[in-house]
Formats: C-alpha cells, structure tokens, sequence
C-alpha cells in the first residue's frame, strides 16, 4: 500500500478525517470546541492495520489542529500514543 498516494477527506459535516480504501473508511473522529479539539478515536479497517494508515491520518488531525492553533485532548489511546512518539505534537496537548 503506498502512503502517498492516499486521499485524505476532512469531513466537516461529520467531524472526521477520512481515507477511502478500496470502498472502505479508515477515519479520525473529533469534536471541535472554541479553541479544543478532542480527537475522539481512529478506526481503521482490519484488513488495512499495520501498514501506517492510522499514522497518516492521525498526522493529518495534528496538523489541522496546529495550523488552527487548536489545544488537543487525545481521547484516543492511539493518538496519545502518536503524540508521544512524535513529540514536535506534544506543545499542542
């Protein structure tokens, strides 16, 4: 599977970040509050875990979150641990 070449989709109407996978939804759930955004979970399908796919679009919700200059609340076990592996995030919690 090559990373690059997926397509993230930020949903507004459905407050998530999404990536099609052969007609299949991996995807950042959140709710956005004022200046918080709290990153709810990230669902990948079975078939497409390993690969990095929760990485690319738990990166893309980190940089939609700073660019915005948004406090982050990990919810998701999965972005907590992001955040503590890539550490340039840390600020933003």
């Amino acid at each position: 599977m090559e990373l690059d070449n997926l397509e993230i989709v930020h949903n507004l109407a459905e407050n998530r970040f999404e990536i099609w996978i052969d007609g299949q939804l991996a995807r950042l759930d959140y709710t956005e509050d004022g200046d918080t955004i709290v990153m709810m979970h990230v669902g990948v399908p079975y078939e497409f875990r390993g690969h990095g796919v929760a990485g690319v679009i738990t990166k893309a919700g980190l940089e939609y979150a700073k660019s915005r200059s948004l406090r982050v609340i990990p919810m998701c076990p999965y972005v907590a641990t992001y955040i503590r592996r890539n550490p340039q995030y840390a600020e933003l919690t």
